[in-house]
């Protein structure tokens, strides 16, 4: 029997998300009903609220999700009704050629719903990222939803669902970060205090942060950043080799996604040093560098989808690394917030106000 709850949804381009009655179908075969707890604000949502993320209007926001399985479809093995879940946007299909390769976290088809939620009228709802999560239940694909330790508040434990694992991942998976190896981020957002936590968890000697915002700076330090860099009014290159003896560093990771700071991670890097990209680019921005320079640096220039992650064997680890309490995901929270206070959220985002706004239902 369908279930009609409370959802966030974007109409239409660049208008203000609405809370609405949408529709949640029974579980088909191979897919699960989850009943989220927590949902956290990303700013991919807010690229799909404004058009940046495909024109599929009307969209069911939120996908940084924990909750308890509340149903289960034929053939969903491994689940359960009152599992305690962690929704990932990618669940490997284990047939394409790349898993066929053994490189399941880059599934060229990983598995959503096949069911559609909608409105009340009927119209298809096209969710974030394949979850919806921003309403009291979600269907998704059995396996986008990843087993964790129950211990782990839900508010926390959603994050790894996108943000955090991105950030840890660039740094520990894409970014290969070792001991004693030497770390540069530059943005200190969400995605980037995650891979500071994932640089820090891994060994890394020293871990310098890069921003414009002092108070980011200051909560970077938290995460395991040793040094800060305001490149508001300091040159950063500069700043990051006079941090490592004047050589640069192992790794430079740019959370941001802009020329400049792509630019930047590029020659912070010592010789055949790696650079990391993570933020999410604008699709019009290119980037222009000498190839005198890529040939004679060396080293290797990277892209980072979802921290090259694989949800079935990372989540558990990250939430019981929090468990442990060896990475604070609660850290990550700014404020806990209700369903119809999402836009609001999205402005503190905007202004670099919040790491992570959480709903909470």
């Amino acid at each position: 029997m369908p279930h009609e709850v409370r959802g966030v949804v974007a109409a239409k381009k660049g208008a203000p998300v609405e809370v609405q009655t949408i529709v949640v179908p029974d579980p088909g075969p191979g897919e699960v009903l989850v009943s989220v707890q927590a949902c956290g604000v990303c700013h991919t949502d807010l690229h799909y609220r404004d058009g940046a993320v495909g024109d599929g209007f009307p969209f069911l926001l939120g996908h940084e999700a924990a909750g308890t399985v509340e149903a289960v479809g034929e053939g969903a093995d491994g689940l359960r009704p009152g599992d305690y879940v962690v929704i990932a946007w990618r669940a490997p299909c284990g047939t394409c050629r790349s898993c066929l390769r053994g490189r399941p976290w880059y599934c060229f088809d990983s598995r959503n719903a096949a069911q559609s939620m909608t409105l009340l009228d009927g119209t298809p709802l096209t969710p974030a990222l394949g979850i919806g999560a921003f309403a009291r239940k979600t269907l998704v694909a059995a396996g986008q939803a990843v087993k964790v330790d129950p211990a782990a508040r839900p508010e926390a434990a959603g994050l790894i669902g996108c943000g955090v694992m991105a950030g840890y991942g660039a740094a520990v998976h894409t970014g290969g970060v070792r001991r004693g190896d030497t770390v540069a981020v530059i943005g200190c957002g969400g995605v980037g205090c995650a891979a500071i936590a994932g640089a820090a968890l891994a060994g890394a000697r020293r871990v310098i942060a890069v921003d414009v915002d002092d108070a980011k700076l200051d909560g970077a330090t938290r995460f395991g950043a040793t040094d800060t860099v305001n490149s508001r009014g300091t040159e950063p290159v500069a700043a990051v080799r006079g941090l490592t003896g004047g050589f640069g560093v192992d790794v430079a990771i740019d959370a941001v996604g802009i020329a400049e700071t792509y630019r930047q991670a590029f020659y912070m890097r010592d010789h055949a040093g790696t650079l990391v990209q993570v933020g999410v680019p604008d699709p019009a921005t290119t980037v222009e560098l000498p190839l005198i320079d890529l040939f004679s640096r060396g080293g290797a220039l990277k892209s980072s989808w979802y921290g090259d992650c694989l949800p079935t064997r990372d989540f558990p680890i990250l939430v019981d690394q929090y468990v442990r309490r060896r990475l604070d995901l609660g850290a990550f929270v700014s404020e806990r917030i209700a369903l119809d206070e999402v836009e609001a959220a999205f402005d503190r985002m905007r202004d670099g106000k919040v790491l992570r706004s959480v709903v909470v239902l």
